[in-house]
């Protein structure tokens, strides 16, 4: 999957449903994580009010300001899939590559390059294609494949591809306060 279509709703003028847009969004591909895919598809960092056009709001970063919200989906490679040149960067590095393309993106990933992560977020997620394993800071490892749907409460993961092909995640992030995040 290299683009998704986004269908968007609003309302005219005299409080009608409509569609206000019919987009395809392509996917972001950062060029220092070959096979990771990014769909930015809606997000604002205020609460919205209704009714609106269904305009799209702007949204800079890819986590949401607390009371925010993020809509994406999401593309793995398979474990083991690391590039040449992806080892050959240092953690700064890598991360600045990876903003370049994803502003705000690497905010919380943690700098040893393991994957783990603690967001200011409520993260609901379901898996559309592939499996892959939620690994959490006690070593429990959950093991999920298409249909399931993890409800992430801010705390520290990382995501693994345990699929042969790529492993697909809709994602919609609403961001919070976390005391344990400044």
């Amino acid at each position: 999957m290299n683009e998704i279509r986004c269908v968007v709703t609003g309302h005219d003028e005299r409080g009608n449903s409509v569609v206000r847009s019919d987009e395809i969004i392509p996917a972001t591909e950062p060029s220092v994580l070959p096979g990771y895919k990014f769909f930015q598809l809606w997000g604002s960092d205020t609460a919205p009010e209704f009714p609106d056009e269904g305009t799209r709001p702007a949204f800079p970063t890819f986590m949401p300001a607390e009371g925010g919200l993020r809509f994406a989906v999401f593309t793995v490679p398979p474990a083991g899939e690391r590039t040449a040149q992806e080892a050959r960067l240092s953690p700064h590095e890598l991360a600045s590559a990876v903003d370049r393309d994803l502003p705000g993106f690497m905010t919380y990933h943690e700098p040893n390059g393991t994957g783990f992560h603690k967001t200011p977020t409520i993260d609901f997620e379901v898996v559309l294609e592939g499996r892959v394993v939620l690994e959490l800071d006690d070593g429990t490892r959950v093991d999920l494949g298409p249909g399931d749907a993890v409800v992430q409460n801010g705390t520290r993961h990382r995501w693994l591809n345990v699929s042969d092909g790529p492993a697909t995640v809709a994602v919609i992030l609403h961001g919070v306060r976390h005391s344990d995040i400044t």
